[in-house]
């Protein structure tokens, strides 16, 4: 897949990555909406793409950050529509990968199927992280509960591919309270932050 992380990728065969459509979007484009039909999955080879979904009352709460070598739209494959919108909140291009394309090869490869279980696995596994730590009430807590579960190969550094603004949104705090909150760690120096990162001093412990 040019442009992503080909390792993320590896459980897809190489005609299905080959023919699968690109399709480029400027930052505010929707992808697509909720409840229009649902034809593909998509995975992020650039940029980033906000989902979220819309209330009886129109209010739209946030879902999920889709950033690159991330599959979105999964449930898609067993769904005759989408079930949020998807917007892009940068610049971004995605792939589309047609769900009666990826539904006919896991019926002709169960190995295959397998290995897209995994991922959705993972995938799991990354969002019952992200439920727990809404239940935090401390937003000192759960900052520091996000970051520790954030941190690189090194064990300390968070990269952010987004503003602070979008951070308040992934951990469920006001971009005020995060501001705060981020402010009184620097203070107490368990936290350094320059551009593009923030960096845990203290041990990786919540």
């Amino acid at each position: 897949m040019p442009g992503a992380d080909r390792a993320v990728f590896d459980w897809l065969p190489q005609a299905i990555q080959a023919a699968a459509p690109a399709r480029d979007l400027a930052a505010g484009d929707r992808l697509f909406r909720q409840n229009d039909e649902a034809l593909a999955i998509f995975a992020v080879e650039q940029g980033r793409l906000r989902l979220s979904r819309h209330t009886i009352d129109g209010h739209a709460v946030a879902l999920h950050t889709a950033r690159k070598g991330e599959l979105f739209a999964e449930a898609a494959l067993f769904s005759a529509a989408y079930h949020c919108d998807a917007v892009a909140i940068t610049a971004a291009r995605v792939r589309a990968y047609p769900k009666h394309q990826l539904l006919a090869a896991f019926r002709h490869d169960p190995a295959l199927a397998e290995r897209f279980m995994a991922v959705l696995a993972r995938q799991i596994h990354a969002l019952r992280a992200r439920l727990e730590a809404r239940d935090i009430r401390s937003a000192r807590q759960r900052l520091l509960h996000h970051l520790a579960l954030a941190t690189g190969a090194d064990g300390r550094t968070v990269a952010l591919d987004g503003t602070l603004m979008d951070l308040a949104a992934e951990v469920g705090l006001s971009h005020e309270v995060l501001y705060r909150t981020l402010g009184q760690l620097e203070r107490e120096g368990l936290v350094a932050r320059r551009a593009g990162a923030i960096t845990l001093r203290a041990a990786k412990r919540v």
